[in-house]
């Protein structure tokens, strides 16, 4: 059911990329609950003491998955957008390099986090999430998205991470 919600847009950003978009799941209620409930609750009994989110669809994702699990929420952004004291890593994206940073304060020294966010393709911002959030001495329990591409590999590399990934739907490509 979730994966007929998912839009795909040929040639987006560039030509022969396959780009899915979520905006049409998160537009239909019944979908959007359905997804945060599958990325939920199997953590609901794991003490999961924030969810991070990475800019800007985690944002929505990871927002509704810790209010359903009763834990804060902590926003990954990109370098600049937080106001206080951060922490920072630079990271290569499949179409070049950015960076993000998160609080320096955001999570506390062995609290349990789950991250979030809509897609894993080739792990480059998911393995830089989950750096920045162990520096700070978080516990990542696993990292959740609703669409994988596996033939990018991305889930393998945050797999090697020694971090479980939970996904709920596949598309194969790109």
């Amino acid at each position: 059911m979730l994966k007929n919600t998912i839009r795909t847009i040929p040639d987006y950003p560039k030509a022969g990329i396959q780009f899915r978009d979520i905006t049409t799941l998160l537009g239909n209620a019944e979908a959007f609950a359905a997804a945060v409930d599958q990325l939920a609750v199997p953590y609901s009994r794991a003490g999961i003491g924030k969810v991070a989110g990475i800019e800007a669809r985690g944002f929505i994702l990871g927002g509704a998955v810790a209010r359903q699990l009763r834990a804060g929420f902590v926003p990954i952004r990109k370098k600049g957008k937080l106001p206080h004291d951060t922490v920072c890593i630079g990271y290569s994206l499949e179409y070049g390099t950015d960076e993000m940073e998160i609080h320096r304060d955001a999570v506390a020294a062995d609290e349990k986090v789950i991250l979030i966010d809509d897609l894993i393709a080739t792990g480059g911002t998911a393995t830089a999430a989950i750096s920045l959030l162990r520096s700070l001495g978080a516990e990542v329990i696993a990292a959740c998205f609703v669409i994988d591409l596996p033939d990018l590999g991305g889930a393998n590399k945050i797999r090697e991470l020694g971090v479980p990934v939970h996904a709920l739907v596949a598309f194969d490509g790109h």
